[in-house]
């Protein structure tokens, strides 16, 4: 059984104490509709002369409705995290780790109603962006038996995909983008942090006894879950463009999948987690 070093759940526990809700912590009045919600450069379309030529206020809408299906495919995930979690609490081997479980159920549950509440205060809704979620990948992170390497490398990659657009807006975004969704991603980062520090912990202790024939046989799952992850996170869906007013949605799509500068973005986004994977020894690939 792999399970993170006590001494590290007692940190962490105490780093999420003393807890504030997140929403109560934004500060709505913020909320600014006229303003892109992400930097141009992670906008899907970026670079291609087709989005140059959309008038600005569509391309403010396209960053609007990205930024909205980015964070749904978040409420998707921490979904499945909270899921696992509450099914562990009674095989939990200490106080410690059921005290930090409990943190990162409050916390998970947090940021969920955090992304809804921007949802209905802005008025943007995508029913369509909640469909058609990855199958592979939900299916093992709701199934494969916790405390498995597989299962730490599914959280590893689910938590740190994601969290690598969010520093970016948090650091591209200043007196850019929406302070409200500026202040969001931070709040988000703060807490994922944590998430991040526990996984790579648990992930490090399974890894103790796995030699390489298992690294050789959980590598083309790993590289599956890379790439269902960044397209879930990086890809928006035909949806979103077509609610942004762009039609038909799938040709779009398309166009943000062949775009050079989409992949560079993506890649230098996942470089951080791609590399310390090879470092585990995994051989790894970048998605596209």
């Amino acid at each position: 059984m792999a399970h993170a070093e006590i001494s590290l759940l007692e940190q962490l526990s105490t780093n999420s104490s003393p807890y504030v809700d997140p929403i109560a912590r934004l500060d709505w009045r913020a909320l600014d509709m006229s303003r892109p919600w992400l930097p141009a450069e992670a906008v899907s379309l970026y670079g291609l002369p087709a989005y140059d030529a959309l008038p600005e206020a569509v391309r403010i809408r396209l960053s609007q409705f990205e930024f909205i299906g980015f964070i749904q495919s978040g409420i998707w995930l921490e979904g499945i995290f909270i899921e696992r979690l509450s099914r562990n609490m009674r095989h939990t081997i200490s106080a410690q780790e059921l005290a930090y479980y409990l943190h990162e159920i409050r916390e998970e549950s947090g940021h969920s109603l955090m992304f809804l509440e921007l949802m209905e205060k802005s008025g943007i809704h995508m029913p369509g962006a909640w469909r058609n979620r990855p199958f592979v990948t939900d299916f093992l992170g709701r199934y494969t038996p916790l405390h498995s390497t597989l299962f730490w490398l599914a959280v590893t990659i689910g938590e740190e995909i994601p969290d690598h657009l969010n520093r970016f807006i948090r650091t591209q975004g200043n007196g850019v983008v929406c302070p409200v969704v500026r202040q969001m991603c931070t709040l988000h980062i703060i807490d994922e942090a944590r998430h991040i520090a526990h996984a790579h912990s648990a992930l490090d202790a399974s890894l103790k006894r796995a030699g390489k024939l298992r690294r050789n046989i959980l590598t083309p799952l790993l590289n599956l879950m890379i790439k269902q992850f960044a397209y879930t996170f990086y890809l928006p869906s035909k949806d979103v463009y077509e609610m942004a007013g762009l039609t038909p949605g799938h040709q779009w799509r398309t166009m943000a999948q062949n775009n050079p500068a989409r992949q560079q973005f993506v890649r230098k986004c996942l470089n951080p987690t791609i590399n310390r994977l090879r470092e585990l020894e995994f051989d790894v690939r970048h998605p596209w």
